[in-house]
């Protein structure tokens, strides 16, 4: 078993990665399994109402998690994704509030690192990674 499937089969089983970027390393969890979530949380000391950054593959699923995405999204996801840009977005109803801290807003970033970029397309869904 490769690295890649390593990380995704404990992504899968609610479990936690860490994730290379081309900032940090993060600590990875399944963004829509609220254990998994947690777990982060607790492992960081982070309060629950501190927002977490979520990571996709790329900008193709950004509708699935932002409710709005204009054209000068799309236009920056174009010229600067995969990349270290976050960018801020309404959030759809399948972003928990455990994952936005309450927000009505959620943070999203296509990471460029390879390592980070495998295994995020293989899980096919989307991780929250903020610095381990």
């Amino acid at each position: 078993m490769t690295e890649v499937e390593r990380g995704v089969q404990a992504l899968r089983a609610g479990g936690l990665v860490v994730l290379p970027t081309e900032t940090v390393y993060g600590l990875a969890a399944d963004a829509v399994n609220p254990q998994a979530v947690a777990r982060v949380y607790a492992v960081k000391g982070r309060p629950a109402d501190h927002p977490l950054i979520l990571h996709l593959a790329d900008s193709a699923r950004l509708e699935t998690w932002a409710a709005t995405v204009p054209e000068y999204v799309h236009n920056l996801a174009a010229a600067l994704w995969p990349g270290p840009l976050t960018m801020v977005l309404p959030r759809t109803d399948r972003v928990a509030d455990y994952v936005t801290g309450g927000q009505d807003t959620v943070a999203i970033r296509v990471p460029d690192h390879p390592l980070a970029q495998a295994v995020l397309t293989e899980f096919g869904g989307g991780v929250v990674a903020p610095s381990a």
